[in-house]
């Protein structure tokens, strides 16, 4: 079968692409690289980008046919030595953390929601077998 070296883009589907890309801004320190009326894009990392869709803008594009809704799911890797730091962070900033769990593996995971509602963890290495 053919390979694939990792995920480049991960996309969320947001009702005000400004003001979600202030708060991946501000929480992870990620920059705008593209910036248009219906999407911002943010380096996560080298080679990993965040897009951030405005809702129902890209649904009638024929170049782009897709469009997005709800609550989704996504999870930043961190090291053991930043787990102390962003549980000071969040608060810091305003932001609720849902949940804190420890997990068989003895990795760590933080969650909490950014402005749609959409569920974001950080997770130390030992949360999955390969991670």
């Amino acid at each position: 079968m053919p390979n694939v070296t990792g995920i480049l883009e991960t996309a969320l589907y947001v009702n005000d692409p400004e003001r979600s890309a202030r708060f991946y801004q501000t929480v992870f320190g990620f920059e705008i690289i593209v910036k248009s009326e219906r999407l911002i894009a943010l380096a996560v990392r080298e080679g990993q980008v965040l897009l951030l869709f405005k809702k129902g803008a890209s649904a009638n594009l024929p170049q782009s046919p897709h469009d997005g809704d709800g609550q989704l799911h996504l999870a930043f890797a961190i090291s053991r030595g930043e787990l102390e730091h962003w549980l000071t962070w969040l608060p810091e900033h305003g932001i609720a953390i849902e949940e804190d769990r420890t997990w068989d593996r003895g990795g760590r995971s933080l969650y909490f929601r950014d402005p749609d509602q959409h569920l974001l963890e950080v997770a130390t290495p030992g949360v999955w077998a390969n991670y």
